[in-house]
This record gives C-alpha cells, sequence and structure tokens, in this order.
C-alpha cells in the first residue's frame, strides 16, 4: 500500500515520541524526502543545499537518513549498483527501478504483494523464518512510438 509521507508536525511528533529532537537538520533532511520520495543521501544533500538555509553535510545527511530508517519512519534499499536509497513510503508496496535513470517509482500492485507473500507463508526456510517481502523490478523504458 502507498502511504503519503508524514508532514513535518507528524515528523516532528514521531522523533519526540522517540525520545528525539526535531533538530533543524533533521527537519531538513524530512522536508528533502517529502519532496524527493525516493533518494539517496547526495540527492538530499543538494536538495537541503538549493532548498533551504540549512547547513548539513552529506555525511550527517546518511547518518540522519539511516537512523530514521532504524526508526521505522523510512525505508531503504540497494539500487542494482549498491548504491543506498532511502524511501519516505513504508508502506507495503513494489518498486520500479529505471535502470537508465536510475530512479525509483512506487507500485501499488497489492495483489503481486499478496501472491509473493501466499507463496512464502507456506515455505520452509531452513533456519530462516520469513519477515517481509520487497519487490524490486529492474525496468528500462520502452521505446516511444512516433
Amino acid at each position: 500500500m502507498i502511504s503519503a509521507p508524514l508532514s513535518v508536525e507528524a515528523f516532528r511528533l514521531a522523533l519526540k515520541n522517540k525520545g528525539l529532537k526535531a533538530t533543524t537538520q533533521r527537519v531538513a533532511v524530512h522536508q528533502a524526502m517529502m519532496a524527493l520520495g525516493h533518494a539517496c543521501a547526495d540527492q538530499v544533500s543538494e536538495w537541503i543545499e538549493e532548498n533551504t538555509s540549512a547547513t548539513v553535510s552529506t555525511a550527517s545527511v546518511y547518518n540522519i537518513l539511516s537512523q530514521m530508517a532504524q526508526l521505522g519512519l523510512y525505508s531503504h534499499r540497494y539500487s542494482p549498483d549498491s548504491k543506498m536509497y532511502f524511501d519516505v513510503n513504508t508502506g507495503n508496496h513494489v518498486h520500479l527501478y529505471d535502470a537508465e535513470a536510475g530512479t525509483f517509482t512506487d507500485l501499488d500492485d497489492p495483489e503481486l504483494v499478496a501472491m509473493v507473500e501466499n507463496h512464502i507463508r507456506h515455505r520452509r526456510y531452513r533456519g530462516y523464518k520469513p519477515e517481509s517481502v520487497e519487490i524490486q523490478i529492474i525496468a528500462r523504458p520502452t521505446p516511444r512510438k512516433k
């Protein structure tokens, strides 16, 4: 299910509930993620530099993004070229990765997710119990007809 990102106020409250302060840097990172949806630390840093007066190093952006993912406020995934991307949508959904543009798009396909979850629910994986399913489809744009 595709979910909307937390508003800035909801984000501030979520941080408070986790015992963290809503610092200028954390709020700037969240504003960038609200605008971008899916992004790596470099993209978030660039957005902050272009759209806010906050000063946040790329290393700090990465640390904040990682912390938010650990808290469950964001999710994260690797692109096929092993770059870490973060996502404000923590709902169960499918990702389409555009291999040419290097971008992620959310796909709302509950039937596919249910089919895969149902399939693994009845499987045995020696020594493991599946917790969740993440589906990432890697694709290239099709040529446009003239």
